[in-house]
């Protein structure tokens, strides 16, 4: 594996986040959202499950990748394992104060290594590839979970966090759950070039899975939402202040 690590400048210690990519791969996206948190006071690490890969306009091999993955809880909470451990190892990270974050398959591997006891004070996960909702799974955790996904996301519907959110709740997990109008899968992915640069308008130029489309101000929202959750756990909305 790979991975982004992003800090924030001067001694800490600091609140750290774990970030889980979405099936397609570590991206500049993801990178950026490090380099974000990391303005906003935290040690942020970007995993990177699929060792330097991106699939990006090639859905057919990233679900070749993904689904096998997501079909070993054991692999996933190992991946997860092995990329906290290296951001739990970085200097000046405060292991009282951790959070994570993910998409799609890297909300899955997120959620698989909070059931395992790993101490997160809140969880953010994005059109996460979700768990069977079995409350029996979450009676040890005590993370706050905020769940997004679009109204018009055939993959991670809101159906399907509702569901999942009542497995959290009759475990006494505090969760909240947050549907975007008119989203999509991956509302937050602007569309890009055969480069990788970005493209105007809304609609992918390259193949992607089904269901798959940009909205920018809900892309603002579920990141407010996120540094809003992170904040709240952390005693400030704005650990950079």
């Amino acid at each position: 594996m790979t991975a982004h690590l992003a800090r924030p400048i001067g001694e800490g210690p600091w609140p750290a986040v774990l970030i889980g990519h979405d099936g397609v791969g570590l991206d500049d996206y993801q990178r950026g959202r490090a380099d974000d948190l990391a303005a906003h006071g935290y040690v942020a690490l970007a995993m990177d499950f699929h060792g330097g890969q991106t699939f990006f306009g090639r859905p057919e091999a990233m679900l070749a990748r993904t689904m096998p993955l997501l079909a070993d809880a054991e692999r996933m909470r190992a991946i997860g394992r092995i990329a906290l451990d290296a951001l739990l190892a970085t200097p000046d990270v405060d292991a009282d104060q951790l959070f994570t974050l993910g998409y799609g398959a890297g909300g899955r591997i997120v959620l698989e290594l909070a059931k395992t006891g790993v101490p997160f004070k809140a969880i953010a996960v994005v059109h996460p590839g979700l768990p069977e909702p079995n409350s029996h799974d979450w009676h040890d955790v005590n993370s706050t979970v905020l769940l997004c996904t679009g109204s018009e996301d055939p993959i991670c519907t809101p159906d399907q966090l509702l569901a999942f959110g009542h497995a959290l709740q009759d475990s006494g997990v505090d969760w909240r759950v947050n549907i975007y109008g008119g989203a999509k899968h991956a509302f937050w992915a602007r569309p890009a070039n055969a480069d990788g640069l970005a493209t105007d308008g809304f609609t992918h130029v390259q193949a992607t899975v089904p269901g798959v489309g940009y909205h920018p101000k809900h892309t603002e929202r579920y990141w407010r939402a996120v540094l809003d959750l992170f904040g709240e756990d952390c005693g400030s909305s704005d650990r950079s202040t």
